[in-house]
């Protein structure tokens, strides 16, 4: 099955590349000392590759929820509250102890389906969610004079910092998930290929070839 058009492919290869500079940097400047200690990249890089990636960043995003609008892709974001928690726990289930057990994937990928419940919600929450704050708190933090002063007698310069730090926490986390995850299909390194074909090859199709 093609479910990964050019543009989409394109588009999550450099998002993958500016996740993980994203991610060394922001470490290097939070741990990095200006002259005692340095980790993976020095406190001046480190700001200097953040920022640019950041800026990369956000023009990918974009460029992402253009081609969601645009193209039938987006469909598969839509969550359907008619049994979405009973097909969650399903899910859930099946990840925890059913995958274990040899037992069919309740949700196999298909043409109208490309995601299962629990991807679907995580997807959502990370790039519907948690990536637009981390642009928007970004952009508060390279440019201070936007930001609120206070909330509540707080700083709001530590609330919005607080808020990215948190975000990217979560995105973060997210990628180590989605990389395990690319890793349970019918060999480790399958669903890794359907992202440089655009072809999803299915369980029954392998079966077929075994």
């Amino acid at each position: 099955m093609y479910l990964y058009p050019k543009w989409l492919r394109a588009w999550h290869v450099l998002n993958a590349v500016l996740f993980i500079i994203l991610i060394v940097t922001g470490l290097s400047m939070q741990y990095t000392g200006k002259k005692d200690y340095v980790l993976v990249v020095g406190f001046e890089a480190a700001v200097r590759w953040h920022n640019s990636a950041a800026v990369i960043l956000t023009i990918n995003y974009i460029f992402y929820v253009a081609g969601n609008l645009l193209t039938k892709n987006g469909r598969y974001y839509r969550i359907k509250r008619d049994s979405f928690f009973s097909d969650l726990y399903k899910q859930i289930r099946y990840y925890s102890y059913g995958m274990f057990k040899g037992e069919k994937h309740p949700f196999p990928v298909t043409m109208e389906r490309k995601f299962n419940p629990l991807q679907k919600l995580s997807y959502v929450l990370a790039m519907y969610l948690a990536l637009p704050l981390v642009i928007i708190s970004g952009i508060g933090l390279l440019f201070p004079e936007i930001v609120a002063k206070g909330v509540l007698g707080v700083s709001g310069m530590i609330l919005t910092d607080l808020l990215h730090i948190t975000m990217g926490f979560f995105l973060s986390v997210f990628l180590v998930i989605h990389v395990y995850t690319c890793t349970l299909g019918k060999k480790p390194g399958t669903l890794f290929m359907s992202m440089i074909s655009g072809y999803h090859a299915s369980e029954d199709h392998y079966d077929l070839e075994d």
